[in-house]
């Protein structure tokens, strides 16, 4: 009964993993991902359904490269060669086009105005970053974006609540602050004002300094000399009128008056600016660092006109755009005390778009034309149509619209709200064929007068490569309604003049096949016994012992008696299936790397050779003995069949003190029951329904104890008591241990000497017997050399062993910690391990 369970537990896990290494179809890859993304699921999660499915990264890239050969045009009038169905993608269209417009009508809702900020390819829209740690989700995640169709469009909005205007921005520039320097020299032609220090100096026969400041009534006082008008004088009229004052009373000595801190001066900013006021400034600023001040024009605000007003006379009008276009700061005069500044509203604001430079709207002047607005913009980018522009007109009536042509942009005169468009190139060549395929340069070429038939143009290219199929090379022409026709072109014909020569016309394609492409994928694989198993690249002419040598030669263990070749049925002219798959082939090879039956055998495209291993090659293997013996350590089998007693033996046998009934064998896991037991151990956790640490554990062990009693096969060598010995086993021979372990339901686990004759029930009497929640007739016996009994009258308990008391059995299924609850000790636990692996052999 429990090696059914075993067995049907195996097979459950065995087909779940086949299940789960089962891989889609590119169709179905396309068709799902397709599916999922219509029906609104993140990507996050299809590429983990992908993932579970078995899709490797491989698949997604054979698909990828489908596409790109698609989209760079590769393959000669290929429209849609991606896998996955049309009404698959279809579907996806509509899915996508109904998502964009609920988020245009979402986007609507939460704002006034919009405006359409970009438009990009769907493959190009940037995707949510995923919190997932796992390098081949990631790879396969970026791997998926080829698979939106370029058809698609998102759009992005924002709110619009005011325009870009050219210039506008110029007083928010944090790295443009227009603040007034104090660290220049003091200008000659600066007029002195109440609030201004002066120093006077004087050095030579006499020396003296004063500094005074320049009162409200425009004087300053010097002791002993005193009151001088200075208040209106330039810096240079005060510096003449100094030294004629005072160069009498200091004779024979220099004199010099410097400008020391200036004062403060009051201007008034008003009309359409952020922030109109009155300001208090440095005298030394200027027009546009009142404008900074201000915060600049506003949105109706001009940059073209704004005037400077002192004492009610016009004194300056400044326009931004010369400083901006030209870097000249055109009527950026120094201001003074009570000046007016007015920034009125814009006369003419235009908006060009399209095929330019800087798109955006410019404020234009009266007289000013179409010509004066494209310098502004930048000019025409390099894919623009320059020979007429389109212009939008508001004004009037009814909308109206101008196509200006190049010869007049200099005279068009422009209104208020205008709208320029400049138009692009036309995707389209005048005078343009291309070649492609196994030709030394492909590419496009210009037609016309040193290319003009076919000829010409292989020429051009240097010729056609080697592997060329140049019988017969295709060409797209493009038809007068720009339908697509196909002609068949000898291009060896017409390169040996056996065949007419064909005209080119503009936009023709001439698409040249290369068989170069099928034979670079052409291979040839070798596994087993070589240094260098693996995939290499099919060469005519090629034998076995050539790709063995290319391989690196036999290895050790390779057996030279039989070397299989196995072929892959190739017929073109087939028209049933057969039932054959692969033919083979079967050599000896002599050490000279020759082949001893037939000389004449090549390898074909993708054959697949098999080095096998020499049956009589067998590594050292060795075993370990320890504790009570003559000689103990490690010792290397002599034979397959080397058995317990012959190990001992070589050991120079048992010491006296030696207690052979108690010695255990301890063997390490293959692979195979390792497999087996982490696969009976996922299930049985599965049923408890806990995620066991107990199981973590026990799927760490590396090794488990084998029964054995050593005392009945040293009696009889070569009987099936004398168990044979596999690499890796440990046999460790204790001493004499003469106590009996208790554990389990038991009221006080304990250890007590053993007594001859004594029965299970004496040992569980010595541990307080057995609780309430005991099963004392099922108790067990675990014997010291790993064996394990029931306690009954055939089994009693021995030296060195241990008595466990289970709990009483429940309706429910005893879980796994219970399980491995009754043994406390290591060993114990192992045995039980061994006892199942055995059950499923």
């Amino acid at each position: 009964m429990k090696r059914r369970f075993v067995i049907i537990m195996c097979l459950a896990l065995f087909s779940t993993m086949v299940q789960a290494q089962s891989s889609m179809t590119d169709n179905q890859i396309v068709d799902f991902v397709i599916e999922q993304n219509s029906k609104g699921v993140s990507r996050q999660q299809i590429v983990t359904q992908l993932m579970q499915r078995g899709v490797t990264m491989d698949q997604i890239q054979r698909i990828r490269d489908k596409y790109q050969k698609q989209m760079n045009k590769d393959v000669l009038g290929a429209q849609d060669i991606t896998a996955g169905s049309q009404s698959s993608k279809n579907r996806l269209r509509e899915s996508n086009a109904q998502k964009r417009e609920q988020q245009v009508a979402r986007d609507r809702a939460n704002a006034s105005q919009f405006r359409v900020k970009d438009t990009k390819p769907a493959n190009q829209v940037q995707r949510h970053t995923y919190d997932w740690d796992d390098p081949d989700f990631m790879e396969m995640d970026d791997a998926l974006d080829f698979m939106m169709p370029d058809s698609l469009k998102y759009y992005t909005y924002e709110e619009e609540t005011k325009v870009k205007i050219f210039g506008h921005d110029l007083f928010n520039n944090k790295n443009l602050t227009f603040e007034s320097s104090m660290n220049l020299a003091t200008p000659q032609n600066y007029i002195l004002g109440a609030g201004d220090d002066v120093n006077i100096d004087i050095w030579g026969a006499s020396q003296d300094s004063f500094t005074e400041t320049i009162s409200p009534d425009g004087t300053i006082t010097i002791e002993g000399i005193g009151v001088l008008q200075l208040g209106g004088l330039s810096v240079s009229q005060a510096k003449e009128k100094v030294k004629r004052l005072l160069e009498s009373r200091y004779q024979e000595s220099e004199i010099d008056l410097t400008l020391g801190q200036t004062r403060s001066i009051t201007i008034s900013i008003i009309g359409e600016v952020e922030m109109p006021g009155t300001y208090t400034m440095s005298a030394f600023a200027t027009v546009y660092n009142a404008l900074y001040m201000a915060g600049g024009p506003n949105d109706i605000g001009t940059l073209r006109n704004v005037r400077v007003y002192r004492d009610g006379k016009l004194m300056s009008t400044v326009d931004v755009y010369d400083f901006l276009l030209n870097g000249i700061l055109t009527g950026d005069i120094r201001l003074q005390d009570n000046d007016v500044i007015t920034v009125g509203p814009y006369e003419t604001l235009v908006n060009v778009t399209g095929k330019i430079k800087r798109p955006m709207f410019y404020e234009m002047k009266e007289g000013e034309n179409l010509g004066n607005l494209l310098s502004y913009s930048g000019g025409f980018t390099g894919d623009a149509y320059t020979k007429a522009v389109r212009i939008n007109r508001k004004a009037g009536e009814m909308y109206s619209v101008f196509n200006v042509a190049e010869a007049d942009f200099g005279s068009f005169r422009l209104m208020d709200q205008d709208s320029i468009s400049v138009d692009s190139t036309l995707n389209r060549y005048s005078n343009m064929v291309e070649l492609k395929g196994a030709v030394f340069r492909p590419g496009m070429y210009q037609v016309g007068e040193g290319i003009k038939t076919v000829k010409n143009l292989i020429e051009a290219a240097d010729g056609l490569t080697e592997g060329a199929i140049a019988q017969h090379a295709v060409m797209h022409r493009m038809k007068v309604d720009r339908s697509l026709e196909v002609l068949s072109v000898d291009v060896r014909g017409i390169l040996e003049g056996t065949a007419p020569d064909v005209e080119l016309r503009n936009e023709d394609v001439l698409y040249v096949a290369d068989k170069k492409i099928r034979d670079d994928q052409k291979t040839v694989t070798i596994h087993g016994e070589v240094m260098y198993p693996g995939i290499y690249v099919y060469a005519e002419n090629e034998t076995v012992e050539d790709l063995i040598l290319q391989a690196g030669g036999f290895t050790e263990a390779a057996s030279l008696a039989k070397v299989d070749v196995a072929r892959r049925i190739v017929d073109p002219n087939a028209t049933e299936a057969t039932d054959n798959i692969a033919e083979t082939f079967s050599f000896s090879i002599t050490p000279d790397f020759s082949i001893s039956d037939q000389t004449s055998f090549t390898l074909s495209p993708f054959d697949e050779v098999y080095v096998r291993r020499s049956p009589n090659y067998v590594e050292q293997q060795n075993v370990t003995i320890e504790g009570e013996v003559q000689f103990a350590g490690n010792y290397t089998l002599s034979s397959k069949g080397q058995r317990l007693s012959e190990i001992i033996a070589q050991a120079g046998g048992l010491t006296d003190r030696a207690y052979a009934e108690g010695t255990k064998l301890l063997r390490q896991m293959t692979q195979e029951e390792r497999e087996m037991l982490e696969s009976m151990l996922r299930a049985a956790q599965r049923n408890s329904g806990n995620d066991s640490i107990d199981v973590r554990k026990l799927m760490t062990n590396t090794s488990y104890p084998v029964g054995i009693e050593l005392d009945k096969a040293l009696k009889k060598p070569g009987s099936d008591d004398d168990p044979i010995l596999r690499e890796g086993d440990r046999i460790v021979v204790p001493r004499y241990d003469g106590s009996v372990k208790i554990n389990g339901e038991v009221l006080y686990p304990n250890t007590v000497y053993y007594k001859e004759g004594k029965n299970t029930n004496y040992y569980i009497n010595q541990a307080g017997g057995a609780t309430a929640t005991g099963k004392k007739s099922r108790a067990i016996i675990i014997y010291m050399n790993g064996m394990v009994a029931k306690a009954d009258r055939q089994h009693k308990p021995m030296p060195g062993c241990q008595i466990v008391v289970p709990t009483k059995s429940r309706r429910r299924a005893m879980s796994l910690p219970e399980i491995l609850s009754i043994g406390t000790s290591t060993a114990s636990i192992a045995t039980m391990i061994a006892t199942i692996a055995s059950l499923s052999k």
